[in-house]
Parts: C-alpha cells; structure tokens; sequence
C-alpha cells in the first residue's frame, strides 16, 4: 500500500484528480487529493496563497505518514519540490507529471510568456486551440473550465525557496515531452530539470496533452501503481 498525496497544478483543485484517485484506492492504496489555497472550494483564500503557504498545504497533507509519495502535476511541481525536503525520510519517491525539480529560485512565472499582476485566468482547454496542449480533452473542455478557478498570482510570481540538493528517487511522467527531448534538457541544465538529482530518476513517456489526469486517467493511475 502506498500514500499517494495528488497536487494538481494551475487553475484546478483536488477534484481534478477523481479518475485516478478511484482505481488507485479500489487497489487499496491511501490516496489524498489536495486543493491548494485560493482554488477551487478554497477560492475564498487567493489573497493569502502564496508559494510558501502551498508547499505548507503539501506538508499538511502529508500528515505524519510515512512512506509517502508526493505527485505534483505542472506547477504542482513547484510545491511538491519544496515539500519533500521538509519531510526527510517520509518520502519515499516524487512523481513530477509534465513537470520537473526545478532548482531554487525558480518561480513559475519563468515559465510563462507573460504574467500580469492579476490572478491567472483558466485556458479555454480546447484542442481547437492547441491541439497538442489540450490533446485528449475533447468533449471535455468545457466541464473542465466550469471547475477551473483563476489561479493566485502571488504563487505564480513567488520563488521556490530550497535548502538542498538532494532528493527521493524521482519519477518524471512525459505527456506533451518525449524522452528524447527531456534527455537532452537534461544533459544541458535547462531550467525545466535544472534541479533533478542525478542519482536516482527515471522517465516514462505516457503520450498525451498536458492534463493526462483527463485525457488518460486509467493509464496514469496504472502508470503511478506500477512506480
């Protein structure tokens, strides 16, 4: 049995992570979905939310379990990264999905083309407007986007602040990456990977658009058992 802590990333609360939270518990796994502060039924907290307040909601829900695997999806690498290392020993592995262990100092924003001082507004999710960002979620965008909620810009302007280098062994899920590509990102020290330790990661490529917790929900919690 494993404790899987579920962080989704921007615009999206615990609820994004139902398809594969249900067969990961039906196989009897513990499994925790986490809403950050400021989104979805926590809206009401955006003014407060920061990056440091999320990671603090990660460790939360860690609890005092042991033999814990955080799960950060997009940003939600970003707290999860932050997380781990203040729950030494407790971790046993980290799973970034389209996501990597960025180094500290790296803020999302880096990430983003342009980021107004205004709470990120959800994408439209429509494959029409990017069909390989949004692949998978035909038929569904729009029930995504009545869920989605704007996302806290202090979180996403906020630097990840760390301590040490060192790491659980890592998992780097790749949706919308192909090994190829994130083996050459990595040989180069970009950003994206900057952080990762060496030491111990793996690569598993599961095709698809950037929200594989919607477009391949089956094969994701597959994917996270067999880890």
């Amino acid at each position: 049995m494993t404790n899987f802590i579920l962080v989704p990333g921007m615009w999206l609360g615990g609820w994004a992570w139902d398809a594969v939270a249900e067969p990961l518990r039906a196989a009897g796994h513990d499994v925790t979905a986490v809403t950050l502060g400021g989104l979805a039924e926590r809206r009401a907290e955006a003014g407060t939310a920061t990056l440091e307040s999320h990671i603090e909601d990660v460790v939360a829900a860690a609890g005092d379990r042991a033999a814990v695997t955080l799960v950060g999806h997009s940003y939600g690498g970003l707290p999860v990264r932050g997380a781990a290392e203040r729950l030494p020993g407790r971790v046993s592995r980290v799973v970034y999905i389209d996501s990597g262990p960025v180094p500290d100092g790296t803020r999302q924003a880096d990430f983003s083309a342009k980021v107004d001082e205004q709470d990120v507004v959800p994408p439209s999710f429509d494959p029409a407007d990017d069909p390989a960002l949004f692949a998978g979620l035909e038929g569904r965008s729009a029930w995504i986007r009545e869920r989605a909620t704007p996302h806290p810009w202090a979180t996403v302007v906020e630097p990840l602040r760390l301590r040490a280098p060192e790491q659980p062994p890592t998992e780097l899920v790749l949706n919308t990456f192909t090994r190829a590509a994130v083996e050459g990102m990595i040989a180069a020290g970009h950003p994206f990977v900057a952080g990762l330790d060496r030491r111990a990661y793996r690569l598993h490529e599961l095709p698809t658009g950037h929200w594989p917790m919607f477009s391949r929900p089956a094969d994701l919690a597959a994917l996270l058992q067999a880890l």
